[in-house]
C-alpha cells in the first residue's frame, strides 16, 4: 500500500531532479542527455563487461595450461592436466560466445519491444538490402 502511494512521488522528484540537471547543463555548456538510459543499455552494458572480464580470465587459464604442458617435461601426468585445462578453456569459451549470443538477441528484442520499433526502425537490420 505504501509503495503505491510513494511510486507517483518518487517518479516525480525523479523528473524535477532530471528537469534541474538538463537546465543546469546547457548554460553550463555540457550536452543535456534527453534520450535517458534505459534499463536494456544498462543490462547490456553490464553483461559486455562480465564477459569480457570472462574473457580475460579464459586467456590467463589457457595461458597456464600452455606454460604447465611446455614444462611437463614429457611427464604424463602433467600433460594430462595442461590437455585437461585447455580442453575445459575452450569449452568455457563456447559456453562464454553462446552466452553472449544469447544475451544479445534477448537484449536486441527486448529494446526494439520497448521502443515500438519492428527492426529497421530500431536499429535492426531490416532485411535484405534490396541489392
Amino acid at each position: 500500500m505504501l509503495s503505491a502511494l510513494a511510486a507517483p512521488v518518487a517518479a516525480d522528484v525523479v523528473s524535477n531532479i532530471k528537469t534541474g540537471l538538463e537546465s543546469a547543463a546547457g548554460p553550463s555548456g555540457y550536452k543535456s542527455n534527453n534520450s535517458g538510459t534505459d534499463l536494456t543499455k544498462i543490462a547490456g552494458g553490464l553483461i559486455s563487461e562480465a564477459l569480457g572480464l570472462l574473457g580475460i580470465v579464459l586467456l590467463a587459464i589457457l595461458i597456464w595450461a600452455g606454460f604447465l604442458w611446455m614444462t611437463a617435461q614429457g611427464e604424463e601426468a602433467k600433460v594430462k592436466k595442461a590437455k585437461d585445462m585447455i580442453f575445459q578453456a575452450v569449452v568455457g569459451l563456447i559456453i562464454i560466445v553462446a552466452a553472449y549470443a544469447i544475451a544479445d538477441f534477448v537484449l536486441d528484442s527486448l529494446s526494439k519491444a520497448t521502443s515500438g520499433g519492428t527492426g529497421a526502425e530500431a536499429g535492426g537490420s531490416g532485411g535484405s538490402g534490396g541489392g
